[in-house]
């Protein structure tokens, strides 16, 4: 840190290590989990490889924030979760989950470190990045290799380049004669079936072994509302004629057993929720075409209302922590 004018960590970095530590906290009750019901080495072996990338995260945002002198979350912890429960999903859900997990962590760290400045934040998130690109490859080489990896489709392409002349190309907010998806669309599009069928399958678990009625039945909600955004994203790609991507073998055991606490389920659905509504707004902006990007809007209000009702269940059994804010200075000269 030889050099830097002021080490004090900003507003952005003492959120960015916050966000970090209670992130891997929960991540590594996670991977601790699936570690313990894991049958196939390959996939034992990038589990084992996520495990010590949460780990190792987990001690260098403690580090960080110790160092500024900030108050270390709560987090989660061994009592976040019973790694000895029985098995609640397949071998190939952990490589799908950790695909999926691999892509929101080179987003968020690659958002993070444009805004940073403190060079041990940098170091942090510039090694947090690269283990993401690793666990990703790694993830992806064993898909492939076992004929499971989700590629988007494939389509015919014109032999030359054209430009857009004709402000129709924008089509209306009814599918009635509109133009076939370009590209771009069908990325963002085949991108969001997979995301969801993961959220999809993950929800379904939860909502076996969750402890409270309330909780076990905000899951159902969420998986009910992941499969009608799958198949409307499906609709979109059939309608074109293009194959819909199916992930295979994300079914789910019959336990009941619950391997993680209520507050961790629903930390996890906080996540995946947040992922989903920022996955919309980029997909939103890179459609052209007026009705596919009417519907992401619409589907995003429709997460948005899931989530609220989320956090509102949160507040109500004390489970969601309080990130750091800046000091009230209107109620402190009230007093």
């Amino acid at each position: 840190m030889e050099g830097e004018h002021n080490p004090r960590l900003t507003s952005s970095e003492i959120s960015i290590m916050w966000s970090s530590y209670v992130n891997n906290s929960f991540s590594k009750c996670i991977m601790e989990y699936f570690l313990a019901n894991v049958d196939e080495s390959d996939i034992k072996s990038i589990l084992e490889f996520a495990l010590n990338i949460s780990q190792k995260m987990l001690n260098t945002s403690k580090e960080i924030l110790k160092k500024d002198n900030q108050p270390i979350p709560v987090g989660f912890s061994d009592e976040d979760v019973s790694p000895s429960s029985p098995r609640l999903f397949s071998d190939a859900f952990y490589l799908y989950y950790l695909k999926n997990m691999s892509k929101v962590g080179l987003s968020i760290y690659g958002v993070a470190l444009a805004t940073s400045a403190h060079s041990d934040v940098r170091d942090f998130l510039s090694q947090a990045i690269q283990s993401s690109i690793e666990l990703y490859n790694k993830t992806a080489n064993v898909l492939l290799s076992k004929g499971l990896f989700v590629r988007p489709p494939y389509v015919s392409t014109p032999n030359s380049v054209d430009f857009i002349d004709k402000k129709k190309y924008l089509g209306g907010f009814l599918n009635l004669n509109n133009r076939p998806l370009n590209v771009i669309e069908i990325t963002h599009i085949a991108a969001n079936i997979e995301a969801n069928a993961v959220g999809r399958a993950l929800l379904e678990g939860f909502a076996q072994v969750a402890k409270s009625e309330k909780v076990s039945d905000y899951c159902n909600r969420g998986k009910e509302i992941a499969k009608k955004h799958i198949q409307l994203f499906s609709s979109m790609l059939t309608d074109d004629d293009i194959p819909a991507p199916a992930a295979w073998d994300l079914e789910v055991t019959d336990s009941t057993f619950t391997p993680f606490s209520d507050k961790l389920i629903m930390f996890h659905i906080t996540l995946l929720i947040a992922s989903s509504i920022s996955n919309y707004a980029t997909s939103s902006a890179a459609s052209l075409r007026m009705d596919i990007a009417a519907s992401y809007v619409r589907l995003t209000a429709e997460n948005a209302q899931y989530a609220k009702d989320g956090v509102n269940l949160m507040i109500e059994n004390e489970w969601l922590e309080q990130p750091p804010q800046a000091p009230n200075h209107k109620g402190l000269a009230q007093d």
